[in-house]
């Protein structure tokens, strides 16, 4: 098989690139990373070792964006997750850098603090990042009261990293009732079939979640 994504089931950030492969029914060889084996595999190919990594016919493909980019310009499905015009296409890739930047990274900096040894936690830290998920909270409602999607009416790949983003957020810092509007959102995206299915395979690792996994979702 041409492809190979290295990934683990319980990652924000392979979510993202699991749900394109998903959304258009691709076919992969799931490489998992956490063995010896598979994790020896990355670093061969990626000494950073980060993932997911997207192996197509020899080639390297790195972060998730990159990698949906890779797949729709080199594996079209039948959801195109990029618009072909223009300004459509930055809309999503801006959307797209919203949930990482303002989202993802904020929330991953509470889990991150967490993992860390009691004197070497930033408490600091920790209370400027939930500050950053709250003003992003609010920015978002007020984008989503007229759409869909992230982008407008078709999910894209906006959409494959708000999910992920959204779902780990509302666990790390609870999403207020007053954004109405992004709570409908999530929960349109826990309804897609394609992070269901990201959501069903993670199940069995929400241990690893340092902050204690919700009994919900």
């Amino acid at each position: 098989m041409s492809l190979q994504l290295y990934a683990h089931p319980f990652s924000s950030y392979c979510h993202k690139a699991l749900i394109a492969l998903y959304e258009n029914g691709t076919p992969f060889e799931y490489r998992q990373v956490g063995t010896p084996a598979i994790d020896a595999e990355l670093a061969a190919l990626w000494p950073i070792k980060r993932f997911p990594l997207l192996v197509d016919d020899g080639r390297a493909v790195l972060e998730s964006t990159i990698i949906i980019e890779h797949l729709q310009r080199f594996h079209p499905g039948p959801v195109p997750l990029i618009p072909d015009d223009p300004q459509a296409a930055l809309d999503v890739r801006m959307m797209d850098r919203f949930f990482d930047n303002y989202v993802m990274t904020p929330q991953g900096r509470v889990v991150y603090n967490a993992l860390r040894p009691e004197a070497h936690r930033d408490p600091y830290g920790v209370d400027e990042a939930r500050r950053m998920l709250e003003t992003s909270y609010a920015w978002l409602d007020g984008v989503m009261a007229k759409r869909t999607w992230a982008a407008g009416e078709t999910f894209s790949l906006a959409d494959c990293a708000a999910a992920p983003s959204l779902f780990y957020a509302d666990w790390t810092h609870a999403i207020d009732s007053k954004f109405a509007n992004v709570i409908a959102y999530r929960r349109r995206l826990l309804a897609r079939p394609s992070f269901a299915r990201c959501v069903d395979e993670a199940r069995p690792y929400r241990s690893y979640f340092p902050l204690g996994a919700p009994d919900r979702d």
